[in-house]
């Protein structure tokens, strides 16, 4: 369960809550997740014209340093997976997006399936959400759920 506690303008000084916090996108007052997964989409532009080795590098990185980052932010606010942590929606629409072709149709199919996989938590990603705890517990639902995503995605683009 996500924990809604104002966080204050100034976390955005601090370089690792401005990054765990989507750049600021997390701090909208209302679905911060959306946000932070629209904040996703012009990272991946940058990076989706990349070699698919770059890509998953980055994926990695972003996925591996988000755990640091979720545990960092979450313990500065004496809270679990605040809402506005949202450097895991960020990794997870990564996740959604490898190897999917260049195109506005999929940048968007993606952005609503990964959305629909997070929102709705199906199990195990359920399990994941109330079950592992700290950094790893808030990316792992979220990496679990561009995996879904993922595979979704890739059945439409293949098979339909």
């Amino acid at each position: 369960m996500k924990n809604n506690i104002k966080i204050p303008a100034s976390y955005l000084k601090n370089p690792l809550h401005f990054v765990s916090l989507g750049f600021g996108s997390g701090l909208m007052p209302k679905a911060p997740g959306t946000f932070g997964t629209l904040a996703a989409i012009p990272l991946y532009l940058l990076i989706s014209q990349l070699s698919l080795e770059a890509y998953l590098l980055i994926t990695c990185i972003v996925t591996f340093a988000g755990i640091y980052l979720c545990y960092y932010t979450s313990k500065a606010l004496g809270v679990h997976d605040h809402s506005g942590i949202v450097i895991d929606e960020i990794a997870g629409y990564f996740i959604t997006m490898i190897a999917v072709p260049f195109d506005w149709l999929w940048i968007a199919a993606g952005f609503v399936l990964f959305r629909f996989f997070d929102i709705l938590k199906p199990w195990p990603i359920s399990w994941v959400d109330e079950n592992i705890h700290g950094g790893f517990g808030i990316m792992f639902d979220d990496v679990l759920a561009g995996v879904f995503a993922f595979v979704c995605l890739h059945a439409i683009i293949n098979f339909i």
